[in-house]
């Protein structure tokens, strides 16, 4: 039983006897590159893999390096290229399907409502009923006079967010870097030979775009210029290439470089989006601008800013499960022996997917830019899976699960920012389609933040703008930083929470307020009241009265939320003990279905703990009979589960499971096509293996707790980690041998109290801004 759970009996006030330290948390801060942390296969991408190929980013522009050698390409994008045009989904007339599909629900033929969401008119469902997919971009060609290669690697470095591409021929070792820099908005591909004058190869562009062309511009710069769809949105590209030694010219609308000691291409580009309301923006205009702030910076100069750039942020969270023989092999051949239990064979491999999904979230979700979509920043298909849109049924959320723990909060600002336009276009479609004040999401939503229900049925789920909100409160937790709150969350929470107020319904059956129509996602048909609205909404009330309380704003709205929450339907046990999903007892034991939807309040919510046994215990019974996961992200949301039900070897095994079946070469997630989700979950649940914390539970206010290994499973015997965020403001080293706690260092960021709790072991820590504790196994000074 987790330990910060039970009720707390003792404290040590002991801040007193600690030893404060100036020393950093943690690891020593060196700069050696770690080589546990690169992704390497001996031969090139074939052609036709982009899921073999390796991914750089920097939030905005992404590229996929597939490296070749006689002829390498590379697939880009930028996270503002999509179908489409601005647009409200909201359907004309959909209000007045609202009560008849509610009457429905309660007199037990839910087939009639779903036909009033269906795809034949009057639908409840948005105007057009799907939404829009996200673009590729573009691709450059390069065409090398090379043939063969030998002592061939690519690799993605992580160390330094670097594809590398490196081969011999002729005696001459040629290297290629790509990166994708976020200070100088630009992609950089440098090419580089051992020997002088040996660098030589042309570069041509092109996109899947039919209304497009490319234009030499000079002797150095090609452009890439066309539109979506006639009355969509334009784009433009800008590639220059620059040498050291040699020529440039061009030849067919290519650029050559020829004789060159090395060479560099600079890759710009933008698009006509302004806002999800304009798109009148220049992209020629913008994407000239960002090349010309390039203009006099060496490769140097650039490797540099972009070195600083990623290191401040990657280097904050260090980790070691331990390092066998197994990491010295090709990445493709780690992932495929998880298929055959190498996992525990191979600890080092853990650590690398950790690192990734920070390496990924770092690359696809930067301030200014989009969030992280389904695939993140990656796409090179018109028409992509699932549009490659945001699915916030639990897709979206689990793209950001890692970003507070793992110490990335600043790349949470494109979903804040994300936040607020939904809060606008979901304003309408609260006021259209449910005559509500607020803000709705139903469970999709694309670049012109379409918010009405899409699809079918399933779509019909009016509770994702309660789970973006957690995401607010959650940053709140973390930071304390009452300046957000105020200004950013609480206004989207209040708003939020205003379309509850205006829109829950008493069930004729049971008296209970419920959301109606609503679809536990994606499992079932249409009901009233299911378990995940039910929490969701107990969650978003909480954490809307907490802050109004901490703000000193609106008492009154503050009173009706907690009338309000009372009268929810509650968590309800079922008749195998298991912990319902639905307000009825419909569950089928051993329902192994992808959706873990009634355990939110397990994970990511934290409204299940041991001080509500009955509860507690039907949501293991849920958690057990749902077994084993399917899509990729499913086993992610399961790693994380198991580890908040103290269950380390559970946990370690789903993500085993994940590496095994659900992952592809280049350690990209799979749902049925690459999803990226799933990276995500499986980074944030291992650090919920390692480290948990609390400050808001079920409701109840108290000082922060934090757990320390509070899930480490047996193969991960020793290890070290530094650098992870606990709520309430702390960063936490551990350092473990024999599966056993040897000594944790908490650094106080802000001078809150905190608990600190390790396997029976309880103490509470007064602490100061920036004082620094280190606890030995009996969590005893040391």
């Amino acid at each position: 039983m987790k330990i910060w759970k039970r009720a707390f009996v003792a404290s040590l006030g002991i801040s007193a006897a600690l030893t404060l330290l100036s020393a950093p948390v943690g690891l020593a801060a060196d700069k050696q590159e770690n080589p546990q942390l690169v992704l390497w296969m001996d031969h090139p991408a074939k052609e036709k893999s982009w899921n073999n190929a390796f991914p750089v980013g920097n939030g905005r522009l992404g590229a996929m390096v597939f490296g070749g050698v006689s002829e390498e390409h590379i697939q880009f994008n930028e996270d503002t290229l999509w179908a489409g045009k601005p647009h409200d989904y909201v359907r004309e007339g959909a209000y007045d399907l609202l009560g008849k599909m509610r009457d429905f629900i309660f007199a037990g033929n839910a087939k009639g409502a779903e036909a009033l969401a269906g795809r034949t008119s009057p639908t409840f469902l948005s105007d057009p009923i799907r939404q829009l997919p996200y673009q590729p971009f573009g691709d450059l060609h390069l065409t090398f006079p090379t043939q063969g290669g030998e002592s061939y690697r690519r690799e993605l470095n992580l160390n330094d967010a670097v594809a590398r591409v490196t081969y011999e021929s002729g005696g001459v070792t040629y290297t290629r870097d790509c990166f994708a820099s976020f200070p100088d908005q630009v992609i950089v591909y440098h090419v580089h030979a051992s020997r002088p004058g040996q660098v030589t190869f042309a570069v041509g562009m092109s996109t899947p775009h039919k209304e497009s062309e490319v234009r030499v511009l000079g002797s150095d710069v090609l452009e890439l210029s066309g539109k979506v769809q006639p009355d969509g949105l334009r784009f433009d590209a800008r590639l220059r290439a620059m040498a050291t030694g040699g020529t440039i010219s061009t030849r067919d609308g290519q650029l050559v470089i020829n004789g060159a000691d090395s060479a560099t291409l600079l890759l710009t580009g933008a698009t006509s989006f302004v806002n999800f309301q304009d798109i009148s923006g220049d992209p020629a205009r913008k994407a000239d601008a960002d090349m010309q702030k390039l203009a006099g910076k060496t490769y140097e100069q650039l490797w540099d800013a972009h070195e600083e750039d990623f290191h401040n942020l990657f280097d904050r969270v260090r980790l070691n499960l331990g390092h066998t023989g197994a990491a010295d092999k090709p990445t493709d051949e780690r992932v495929a022996a998880c298929r055959t239990g190498g996992l525990a064979r191979d600890p080092g491999l853990a650590t690398l997917d950790f690192q990734y999904g920070r390496y990924l979230l770092i690359s696809c979700s930067r301030a200014g830019g989009q969030p992280a979509n389904l695939q993140g920043l990656w796409n090179a298909d018109l028409n992509p899976p699932w549009e490659s849109k945001w699915t916030t049924n639990i897709n979206l959320e689990m793209n950001y699960w890692p970003a507070e723990v793992a110490n990335l909060g600043e790349c949470t600002a494109p979903l804040f920012d994300l936040i607020d336009d939904l809060a606008i276009s979901g304003a309408r479609t609260a006021k259209e389609q449910y005559h509500a004040g607020g803000w709705v999401l139903h469970h999709n939503t694309d670049l012109w933040r379409g918010t009405a229900p899409i699809n079918g049925p399933d779509g019909v789920w009016p509770t994702g703008g309660a789970w973006l909100c957690y995401h607010l409160w959650e940053h709140y937790l973390f930071t304390q930083d009452k300046d957000f709150l105020a200004k950013r969350a609480y206004p989207d929470m209040k708003s939020a929470s205003q379309f509850f107020v205006d829109t829950l319904v008493k069930d004729p059956r049971t008296g209970w307020l419920v959301t109606t129509p609503s679809f536990s996602p994606e499992h079932g048909g249409l009901v009233a009241g299911p378990a995940m609205d039910m929490q969701l909404i107990r969650a978003l009330f909480d954490s809307t009265i907490e802050a109004s309380h901490i703000l000193k704003v609106d008492p009154d709205f503050a009173h009706q939320l907690a009338d309000l929450r009372a009268k929810l339907v509650p968590d309800q046990v079922g008749h195998f003990g298991q912990l319902q999903e639905w307000e009825q007892d419909l569950d089928a034991e051993n329902d192994n279905h992808r959706h873990m939807s009634p355990l939110w309040g397990l994970y990511p919510g934290a409204q299940f703990t041991p001080a509500n046994p009955k509860i507690w215990s039907a949501a293991n019974v849920l958690l057990k009979q749902r077994g084993d996961g399917s899509t990729g992200w499913s086993y992610a949301w399961r790693i994380c589960l198991w580890a908040r039900a103290d269950n380390g070897d559970r946990a370690f095994s789903q993500l085993s499971d994940l590496l095994g079946k659900r992952t592809l070469p280049n350690m990209w997630d799979l749902c049925g096509p690459f999803q990226i989700d799933g990276n995500f979950g499986a980074c944030a649940g291992i650090g919920e293996m390692l480290l948990q914390s609390q400050q808001l539970t079920d409701g109840q206010r108290g000082d922060p707790v934090i757990e320390l290994l509070p899930a480490l499973p047996k193969p991960w015997a020793a290890g070290e980690v530094s650098g992870l965020r606990a709520r309430g403001g702390f960063e936490v080293a551990e350092t473990w041998q024999n599966g056993e706690l040897t000594q944790a260092t908490i650094k106080s960021l802000l001078g809150n109290p905190v608990d600190v709790r390790y396997h029976g072991h309880d103490v509470r820590l007064t602490t100061q801004p920036g004082g620094t504790y280190v606890l030995d196994a009996n969590l005893g000074s040391h």
